[in-house]
């Protein structure tokens, strides 16, 4: 039993763990033996914590054996996206910036996990600051694709996505702040879970955006999603984004067919927003035809063109993210990789009134999806194609295109990311089935009842013992087109690298050049014509615990 441990989903381990039939041990020593012959290739570990997931291990199968069995995530093992904080254990980003970053607590995710009895077993890559990759300038090398070792995981939960994907772990914990933890699940193959906002503590992981980071896992099928979000979900004081709300049975919800449910199509996203590949449009037919035959109602619907949700969600998040490491950036800039450098420096370029005018235009896109959560339960729309090789990766195409991902990074709804299928090249292919708010129990019925009539979940990808991963060509620095500006703009870019009091050497300079038409470009798209009652999407509220308030400010 012990050589297929690792294709087995958290809730059959956790079947045969609850009725002793599976030690913890057993199963941490089979995972680490399966770590120590396949990492090699997918470099999916930065920090391994193998001795402290013994320890654990042991702990959980002494509580199992005196009856205290604390539920389904009891001696299970998980690793941990490396921007996840633990306690005194490394928790770097993927960055030179924080080589020594020894955290003195636990993020409230960590705790929570260990509360449920589950078991570390390390820390993993993700891009840097989980934000900006692949990378090949970083102390640790990015994580390759488990389908096919020169192609690309997805991102930032790179490590997650080919850690799940290759068996050696059941359950990571991804962040999805643009598409994170989606983007990661779909090229690799895996299920993904990008919760509510407000709903997943995000109190202690290190901050992509203080707006549009969510924090959620990465499992082998929809029910383990279910089975961590339980442990998960929950307000928390130390996140000011944290909502309290009553948190329901999401494994109860799985047991249903999808009859009476309604579920709206987003078929302009693939068909004419990002037109997608022959592959990508067969394979979503399939899965509306099987949604259909379970009892689904199924119709078109349209939302905003999804370049105008990137616009705004850049803006955003893009100054938010300079804000957290600009101390950084003003006294280290050379520490930083250049694909994190090309993705932040261009933010210099966006002033106070382009934040708050995209804040603004945030709250119009939420408001809007109001009447559609009338209409639908729930929505579908596809995931991405297959993955792309490393060598095809060019820093400026982050400026350049919009995502299928980040709409509901804006809107702040749940999204659910399934297998769905393969492309000619026999790399994964993938489906978002996109929630109401809070609408976690709903999206997870679907995709249960989705799983449960195909088999896409199942496939493995096909890994060699003891292999290592092929060599792989850095991607250039800079598109290799040269860079091309006119004198304003220019001009522009030197006056605000100097107004954010930064040092830039010529490659640094020539990265801004390169994604300021690009920045540029998104701020004259900007809507602007606000009324002066239209709020921004950051409006302060009151705790409803709080004595004497009961209303928003």
């Amino acid at each position: 039993m012990a050589t297929e441990l690792h294709d087995l989903s958290i809730a059959e381990l956790s079947s045969l763990i609850a009725a002793r039939k599976l030690s913890p041990l057993e199963l941490v020593e089979a995972l680490i033996r399966r770590v120590e012959q396949y990492d090699r290739q997918t470099h999916a570990f930065i920090t391994r914590t193998f001795d402290l997931a013994r320890q654990q291990a042991k702990q959980a199968e002494a509580e199992i054996s005196a009856g205290r069995y604390r539920g389904a995530l009891h001696g299970i093992p998980f690793a941990l996206k490396d921007i996840y904080d633990t306690k005194g254990i490394l928790t770097s980003g993927h960055s030179r910036v924080f080589l020594d970053r020894i955290p003195k607590d636990d993020a409230t995710t960590t705790t929570r996990l260990y509360d449920a009895g589950a078991v570390l077993l390390g820390k993993l890559a993700t891009h840097e600051m989980a934000h900006a990759g692949p990378s090949f300038d970083l102390p640790w090398p990015p994580a390759r694709n488990p389908w096919n070792l020169a192609h690309f995981t997805g991102g930032s939960s790179s490590g997650s996505g080919a850690a799940v994907a290759s068996g050696m772990v059941p359950l990571a914990l991804g962040s999805d702040t643009g598409g994170s933890i989606r983007g990661p699940a779909s090229l690799c193959g895996v299920v993904g879970l990008m919760p509510t906002f407000g709903l997943v503590s995000r109190a202690g992981v290190i901050t992509n955006s203080y707006t549009f980071d969510h924090c959620g896992p990465l499992a082998r099928t929809v029910e383990d999603c279910a089975l961590t979000l339980q442990a998960l979900a929950g307000y928390d004081p130390k996140d000011a984004g944290s909502v309290r709300r009553t948190i329901p049975s999401y494994r109860e919800a799985l047991g249903q067919d999808l009859r009476g449910l309604k579920i709206g199509v987003l078929r302009h996203h693939w068909e004419k927003d990002i037109p997608a590949s022959d592959d990508v449009k067969k394979a979503m037919d399939g899965a509306l035809d099987v949604l259909r035959r379970l009892g689904a109602q199924l119709t078109d619907c349209h939302v905003r063109p999804l370049a105008s949700y990137f616009d705004v969600k850049i803006i955003i998040a893009e100054s938010e993210i300079f804000s957290v490491h600009q101390k950084n950036l003003i006294a280290r800039p050379k520490d930083f990789g250049a694909d994190f450098r090309s993705r932040v420096l261009p933010s210099v370029l966006f002033t106070a009134n382009d934040y708050v005018q995209a804040t603004r235009e945030h709250r119009r896109m939420m408001v809007e999806m109001e009447p559609l959560y009338e209409k639908f339960d729930a929505f579908v729309t596809a995931g991405m194609g297959e993955a792309p090789r490393l060598t095809d990766y060019r820093s400026v195409s982050f400026w350049q295109k919009p995502s299928l991902l980040t709409a509901w990074n804006v809107t702040s709804q749940p999204v659910l990311q399934l297998p769905n299928g393969f492309g000619g090249n026999g790399l994964p292919l993938g489906m978002q089935i996109v929630g109401r708010p809070f609408g976690e129990a709903t999206i997870l019925r679907i995709g249960h009842a989705y799983e449960r009539a195909t088999d896409w979940h199942a496939r493995r990808p096909p890994l060699v013992r003891g292999a290592a991963a092929p060599d792989v060509v850095p991607p250039p620095l800079l598109s290799g087109t040269g860079v091309h500006v006119d004198t304003e703009t220019r001009d522009l870019c030197v006056k605000s690298v100097k107004r954010a009091r930064l040092q830039l050497d010529d490659l640094m300079l020539a990265q801004l050049l390169e994604g300021a038409p690009y920045a540029l470009g998104m701020v004259q798209r900007l809507r602007r014509d606000h009324d002066p009652h239209h709020e921004p999407a950051n409006v302060f509220s009151f705790p409803p615990s709080t004595p004497g308030v009961s209303a928003s400010s």
